[in-house]
């Protein structure tokens, strides 16, 4: 075996590219005879298509296509298929396409928008989830019950688009017992933009009677599938390939533009174009979902959790998209952290007249960390216990029982909270002088690394370097550029800049999930780990051969493949290479992977897409503020984060993703803010009104990795990009309301919210669209089979 360590602080190969401007991106290529694309888009959030005549247009300068609803015969979606490419008779939100152009220059394809002819009759729309869940509300999508069900378990009906639920235990037992508390806590969060510096953008060509699509996608397979079922065509009459990516962040982890670009192409025989502006981006774009929050719990003044109940309510704006899949998550965030007697959870994705929001790192996570922290802090208050005293009493840990019955491995969280004593005692407290109001706050998270199949070839070159080929994508994260390659250079006994990693290109690579959910090292990792392995073994054996050595006596090392123990005495790899080749033919290997299913509770969930997670991952975020009184500006004075990351293969590159996810949580907390006119638009359309953070704003964070929690991941890895997020928006708060002694229940905290707050202008959140009793906010009891 290769005696060779995988962990290293490697630098990204691709930085200095990027650096210097020379990557090029989707958005930057161009093919001969490229025309450009326009989407006309709908300028109410509800209405009835009675005209749409495009002949006009089609006369109009430079106009070589036109496509509209009649050439996207298909419907797609995630557990329901509710989505078409085109408005069809109905529009359901402000900014859905009506029609697509393909002219000359992009100022040609704009005018010929122009000049379509569309006549709309306005309905009445829905634009928040209490209007939508009102009992005379109209319906989003009358005709839902026609939809193809594409996961069967899940209750739906009117505009409620899924409904997962978790019941373990007998929660009505649990609070009626004399000896507890009972503690209820409402929460509210907004929409978040991904911002991500590549908008989404896309060419694609038609050819030979099949689609090449070149995207700035997380989701190769995905693109393929879901284009080929919108156009009516078999999957194998689309290649997707993927440049570099400049950010996903969960936003490029959907279909988005590519259907259009692929129906022009073919319309126009012409290579077609197609990129957002960043206003279409802002108003468009798959957002964060903005949630209501209500959770119970029942504690005994000892400070035990019996029981716990909880009501989520996610907006999906007018398409089911991935909150479809995201009420899955709801059992495992705002059900992890602690152990719980007992519980019943439901999360519902709501439809509304508003735009489609989608998956943004650490969905669903991030907004239920923070309500779980906030009503953790409640719960310490009204028991009167000291809130750090009350986590490490109840955190999960070894043989403990998740929301869903899985069993957990190891103690984590317990020891990852002793770390941050450390290094907070060993901080020196800031000087507090100044008249502001000073709080600090210690929160803990629970997420998982979604892991699904992934397929990786290794080719082995006679030069001594290799070849890895997979679905992979390359959104930022520095994932295809560093621990990929660290893993198979570290089988291979060479070092990871003689890997070379294929772009992904769905006819080249097997299938994959895709990039996304903190699975690029744990699922492609060991996809590629055991395509390595593979080659490792025809090497070894064509080199025991030349060296007439044993093969379970020879390593490989730096370049090289010898006898152990013995420097000098073998051959180099590219020698065996180039003997194996002639002898056999190309050497090459693969590997597949996949989650290795843990077991939740029989009956425990329903309408769920993972029951139980195969790879928790937790964290530990600590933060003090100061708030100004006077005009509610919050500043940030220090933050730490305590992460468990199983096995850091590159501790540079983890150190990175954690500084950028925390500075990017501290966006969502402090400035974010996403408000819908009455008129159904997103009223912030660019960075004129959208305040992401600046230069000023970033804090330098006190990084410390906690290695050694189980994890199947190759090597003992886990996804280490995703979760940086999961706590601050959580930290923040509970930092801000100490400071404050005010109830914190909503984010982001912005200077006109924090002020409300300390002048008591703020009242009490109350969401009385969400049933005092939690079965009456059941589309469907959690024991009656599913609806047919």
């Amino acid at each position: 075996m290769s005696d060779v360590s995988a962990t290293m602080d490697l630098r990204r190969r691709d930085a200095a590219d990027k650096l210097r401007g020379r990557t090029r991106y989707t958005i930057d290529r161009y093919l001969p005879g490229m025309l450009h694309a326009a989407v006309l888009r709908a300028a109410v959030p509800a209405g009835r298509i009675f005209r749409l005549d495009t002949s006009r247009a089609a006369r109009m300068p430079g106009v070589r296509a036109i496509v509209t609803a009649a050439d996207a015969p298909g419907m797609v979606g995630i557990g329901i298929a509710d989505h078409p490419l085109f408005a069809r008779d109905v529009i359901r939100y402000d900014g859905e396409p009506l029609a697509a152009v393909a002219a000359v220059t992009l100022a040609q394809a704009q005018a010929a928008l122009a000049a379509i002819d569309v006549e709309i009759e306005p309905l009445p729309a829905v634009l928040t989830m209490a209007d939508a869940l009102a009992s005379d509300a109209p319906l989003v999508h009358p005709d839902w019950r026609d939809y193809e069900v594409l996961l069967e378990g899940s209750a739906r009906g009117g505009n409620v688009a899924w409904e997962a639920t978790v019941v373990r235990g007998d929660v009505d037992a649990a609070f009626a017992r004399p000896d507890v508390e009972i503690v209820e806590s409402c929460f509210r969060v907004g929409r978040q933009n991904h911002v991500a510096f590549e908008p989404r953008a896309v060419v694609a060509s038609y050819e030979d009677g099949r689609f090449h699509i070149e995207t700035s996608t997380q989701v190769p397979w995905s693109v393929r599938n879901a284009t080929a079922r919108l156009l009516g065509v078999p999957a194998s009459q689309v290649r997707v390939t993927v440049p570099p990516v400049g950010g996903g962040f969960g936003l490029k982890f959907d279909l988005a533009v590519e259907p259009f670009v692929a129906l022009l192409a073919r319309a126009s025989g012409r290579p077609v174009r197609l990129v957002n502006s960043r206003e279409e981006e802002m108003l468009t774009c798959l957002f964060r979902e903005n949630a209501d929050i209500r959770i119970r719990s029942a504690v005994t003044r000892a400070g035990d959790i019996v029981g716990r109940e909880a009501v989520v309510l996610m907006d999906c704006g007018a398409y089911g998209g991935e909150q479809i899949f995201l009420t899955t998550m709801t059992a495992h965030t705002l059900g992890g952290n602690y152990r719980l007697g007992s519980v019943r959870m439901v999360s519902r994705a709501v439809y509304t007249n508003t735009a489609p929001n989608g998956a943004f790192r650490c969905c669903n996570g991030v907004y239920n960390t923070f309500a779980l922290e906030r009503h953790t802090d409640e719960i310490a208050a009204r028991i009167g216990m000291d809130p750090l005293a009350f986590r490490r009493r109840n955190v999960l840990g070894d043989r403990d029982l998740g929301a869903t019955g899985q069993v957990f491995e190891g103690d984590v969280l317990g020891p990852m909270l002793e770390r941050m004593d450390t290094l907070r005692d060993a901080a020196a407290p800031p000087a507090r002088t100044d008249g502001r109001l000073y709080g600090r706050a210690t929160t803990v998270g629970t997420w998982f690394v979604f892991v699904g199949p992934s397929a990786a070839t290794v080719n082995m070159n006679a030069d001594g370097t290799a070849t890895l080929v997979t679905s992979g994508v390359e959104i930022g994260s520095g994932s295809m550029m560093q621990s990929l390659p660290q893993i198979v250079a570290s089988t291979l006994g060479i070092t990871p800049e003689h890997v070379i990693v294929r772009a992904a290109d769905t006819d080249a690579a097997g299938y994959d999930v895709g990039v996304g959910g903190g699975r690029t090292t744990v699922s492609l990792g060991a996809a590629s780990l055991s395509a390595a392995q593979e080659v490792h073994t025809k090497l070894l054996k064509v080199a025991s051969e030349m060296i007439e050595a044993a093969p379970d006596d020879l390593v490989m090392r730096d370049g090289r493949i010898e006898i152990a123990g013995a420097p000098g005495s073998g051959r180099t790899v590219a020698e065996v290479a180039t003997r194996a080749q002639a002898l056999a033919g190309p050497v090459s290997g693969t590997g597949a992977f996949t989650g290795a299913g843990v077991p939740a509770m029989p009956s425990c969930v329903a309408g769920h897409f993972i029951d139980a997670i195969d790879i928790p991952v937790f964290a530990v975020h600590d933060c003090e503020v100061a708030v100004d009184p006077e005009t509610g500006h919050v500043e940030v004075l220090s933050y730490r984060v305590v992460q468990d990351v199983g096995r850091a293969l590159n501790p540079r590159a983890i150190h990175g993703q954690i500084q950028g996810g925390v500075v990017q949580g501290l966006g969502y907390a402090l400035h974010e803010e996403v408000t819908i006119g009455s008129n159904g638009r997103v009223c912030q359309s660019g960075f004129e009104t959208y305040r992401v953070p600046l230069a000023l704003d970033v804090v330098p964070v006190e990084i410390s990795l906690y290695e050694g929690a189980p994890s199947i991941g190759p090597l003992g890895t886990k996804g280490a990009g995703e979760v940086p997020i999961l706590n601050v928006g959580a930290a923040v708060a509970c930092a801000v309301a100490n400071a404050t002694g005010k109830r914190v229940q909503a984010l982001p905290l912005t200077p006109p919210r924090v002020l409300e707050l300390l002048l008591d202008r703020k009242q009490d959140l109350t969401l009385p669209h969400i049933a005092d009793a939690w079965a009456d906010n059941l589309t469907r009891s959690h024991q009656t089979a599913p609806e047919t």
